[in-house]
């Protein structure tokens, strides 16, 4: 709502600032929702297509899909919004104006004599900007603070051929950045970022991590049928599975109870009657009473399911290790005489991470290949969607190598606002590099300081209004919230670079050429060219001319 929704109002109300205010009212607005609504209505469908994927039953992450929903839901309702209700607020707007009332309080202005005679603060209210002179400006737009700035100030300024070498350094530094960055991405399965920030369980997991990171977290291995424990085959394949791990088993401590002991134990009543009437009832083993689950029919009692844990050595990429020994125990599980079960309570991040990866980089994927496709149908110029595509990589590659310099994993959210930084980066890009291409003035630097005097102004207000909407989340005890935070600050930041500072320096040295428009315009002159023929009549009075 924030990043699209604020756009199209700030587009569309710059599309109206735009109009002579001595039109009618409602050859303003259609002027306004003809500038404006073409490209706000692509680039809706855009963000709903895109996360109308992540909405879809082929999204298996019930976070990701509701995530999606009501991302849809937000730009029906912003598309809705500005179509409708804003569009008749401009409308009510241009009715006051035209009828002459205040705009805030719909009131009838006073006249120039009557403001005269009241006090300073009274006349600053009341006054429509226009008292002053009898002479009304058909577009005061042309005065707005931020369009005068852009106009005789920021215009001239990154478009001096002594500023091109700096910004051309500063995309060097920035792609260097964003390509170290992004030969650094790690995974996010680290339990930390779930939690809030003062989470007991937070202070417990940075701990762990740092005085016991060089085991893996206590697996539990269930078994989940009766076994002969007795026999000598069972206790082979149960060695086996635990080999590689450290083992609190209590299969392990009643074989070793039962070589000291000297008792023999090969049959299944003998094994059974020792453990439950000597092993369990010893203090040292008593705690064992809980990882064995008997029955009994009739005087024979039977072991229907006990429970060893393990735990794994693992280096300094646990979570990776963890993920493999993961993956190489539950196959095991389907495949062997032993049916079990390994599971422990980070296991279920871990699955949940490695399909929050997958899945969001394969709906990124088909968004990137949704934009080809429009573009290729949609061609207002070849070169136009040429540099579009471009600018999406830069940005994207941009976020996704800061982001990960700023110490955010590859996690859900992050994916998100990177499929968010997708559509972002396109509805900011796109009417200043189409308006760019289509404009016919003679040469480049003139067309980029035409299209950032028609868009800017609504560019800047919105990113603006978009990084302090974002103030707010830092304030939110949470890292999953600050994660969100530097992707979308990062979102942001990268944008409004591209479109102030390296767009409008690189589209002034590289294609599109702007000659064929000299040529076209020479042309249409010599066209209009008219010979104006003299007719002197000779008289002696005067001359004629005609």
């Amino acid at each position: 709502t924030l990043g699209h929704g604020t756009k199209g109002v700030f587009e569309l109300l710059s599309g109206w600032r735009r109009t002579k205010e001595n039109l009618p009212f409602k050859d303003r607005i259609a002027d306004a929702y003809s500038d404006v609504m073409v490209t706000y209505t692509m680039t809706s469908s855009l963000y709903f297509i895109t996360f109308g994927m992540g909405a879809s039953p082929f999204t298996n992450i019930e976070a990701v899909k509701v995530f999606c929903q009501n991302m849809c839901v937000s730009i029906l309702l912003n598309y809705f919004y500005i179509f409708s209700f804003f569009g008749s607020c401009l409308v009510f707007a241009g009715q006051l104006e035209q009828n002459r009332y205040h705009s805030i309080f719909c009131c009838k202005i006073p006249s120039a004599e009557y403001l005269d005679r009241k006090p300073v603060w009274f006349q600053t209210v009341m006054s429509d900007g226009h008292q002053q002179t009898s002479h009304h400006e058909t577009n005061p737009y042309q005065h707005h603070f931020i369009q005068h700035f852009l106009r005789e100030h920021y215009n001239e300024w990154i478009t001096n051929i002594y500023v091109k070498p700096f910004v051309v350094i500063l995309y060097l530094i920035y792609a260097s950045f964003s390509f170290m960055g992004c030969l650094q991405i790690s995974d996010g399965v680290n339990i930390i970022n779930l939690l809030a920030s003062d989470s007991p369980s937070v202070s417990y997991a940075m701990v762990q991590q740092k005085y016991f990171s060089n085991y893996s977290p206590v697996i539990g291995f269930y078994v989940y049928e009766p076994l002969e424990y007795w026999n000598s085959s069972v206790q082979e394949d149960l060695r086996r599975l635990c080999s590689g791990f450290t083992a609190v088993s209590w299969v392990e401590q009643y074989y070793q109870f039962l070589k000291v002991s000297n008792i023999s134990a090969n049959n299944k009543s003998d094994f059974i009657s020792v453990l439950q009437s000597s092993f369990l009832k010893k203090p040292e083993f008593q705690h064992f009473r809980n990882d064995i689950i008997f029955s009994k029919a009739g005087d024979e009692s039977n072991i229907i399911a006990s429970r060893l844990y393990l735990v794994a050595r693992t280096s300094r990429d646990k979570q990776k290790e963890v993920i493999e020994v993961l993956e190489k125990l539950r196959p095991l599980s389907l495949s062997k005489s032993i049916r079990f079960i390994v599971f422990n309570p980070s296991f279920v991040f871990m699955d949940h991470y490695s399909l929050s990866v997958t899945v969001p980089v394969l709906i990124a994927g088909f968004g990137v290949l949704l934009v080809l496709i429009l573009t290729f149908f949609l061609v207002i110029h070849p070169l136009g969607n040429f540099w579009l595509i471009l600018s999406i990589t830069s940005i994207e590659l941009g976020v996704l190598g800061l982001m990960t310099l700023w110490n955010v994993d590859m996690d859900c959210i992050s994916i998100l606002c990177l499929i968010y930084t997708l559509n972002f980066a396109i509805d900011h890009c796109a009417p200043l590099l189409y308006t760019f291409v289509l404009a016919t003035e003679h040469t480049r630097t003139q067309c980029i300081k035409s299209s950032l005097q028609e868009h800017g102004t609504a560019i800047l207000q919105n990113v603006t209004s978009f990084l302090i909407g974002l103030v707010p989340l830092l304030f939110v005890p949470s890292n999953l919230t600050f994660t969100l935070f530097k992707c979308l600050l990062l979102t942001g930041g990268c944008t409004l670079l591209h479109c102030f500072v390296i767009l409008p320096v690189f589209l002034t040295f590289f294609p599109p050429s702007k000659k064929h428009h000299k040529k076209k315009k020479r042309a249409k002159r010599k066209e209009r060219e008219e010979i104006e023929c003299i007719e002197i009549q000779e008289n002696p009075d005067h001359i004629t001319t005609v």
